[in-house]
């Protein structure tokens, strides 16, 4: 991934903080065949090992868990937020029409050796820890106990799971930092009247560190 100094993001808690907001990830694996990505909610632990784990599970019938030998090399990619950004929300561009669109975005690259895990206890782990995760915001949460034993355990014997040491983290946040302090204000004010609020808000703090 191509990242110029000013997009560069190196803060751990920042990494995380993308992947927590942005679980659905893009695991990529390479085989004989060529590249392959399957699209995953995952779980990370930031703490555990040099630079972290991710868990997820996968369709039993989906290939890649028999494809991708415990110790491969893979990669996950967490897109954060994003959105396009017209020269018309620059301050600047009124004055001296020096501006071009562009994209901002946040992204997350976790490099990491593959582990597959088809066992019912870490798969029932994964998913219950998932489903906790993921229902809190409910009205009424969804728990795996509402489901009779035997329709889970059916559920369960149907995936596979899979684990990822992580051995680096790559991080961009491309937020216009390159830019004035005004512009990048600008521009986030006017992706937030948009709606496009979390990348809106990232230029916003951005701007404000700018200005220090």
């Amino acid at each position: 991934m191509y990242i110029p100094s000013h997009f560069a993001e190196h803060r751990p808690e920042e990494l995380a903080r993308i992947i927590r907001e942005y679980p659905l990830g893009v695991l990529v694996t390479h085989r004989a065949e060529g590249l392959d990505a399957n699209h995953l909610p995952f779980e990370f632990d930031p703490d555990a090992g040099a630079h972290g784990v991710l868990k997820a599970h996968v369709a039993r019938a989906n290939p890649v868990w028999q494809r991708g030998a415990s110790g491969s090399p893979v990669m996950v990619v967490f897109r954060g937020a994003e959105g396009y950004v017209s020269p018309n929300g620059y301050p600047s561009k009124h004055e001296a029409h020096r501006q071009v669109p562009t994209w901002n975005y946040e992204v997350v690259h976790a490099h990491g050796l593959l582990t597959v895990c088809d066992d019912e206890r870490f798969v029932r782990g994964v998913v219950a820890r998932l489903t906790r995760r993921h229902e809190a915001g409910e009205a009424r949460p969804w728990k795996m106990s509402d489901a009779t034993p035997e329709f889970i355990d059916g559920m369960l014997r149907n995936i596979v799971g899979i684990e990822i040491a992580v051995t680096s983290l790559v991080g961009k946040r491309k937020l216009s930092q390159n830019k004035e302090e005004r512009d990048i204000r600008g521009a986030g004010e006017a992706l937030q009247a948009k709606g496009l609020h979390p990348i809106g808000a990232a230029m916003l703090a951005a701007a404000a560190a700018k200005r220090g």
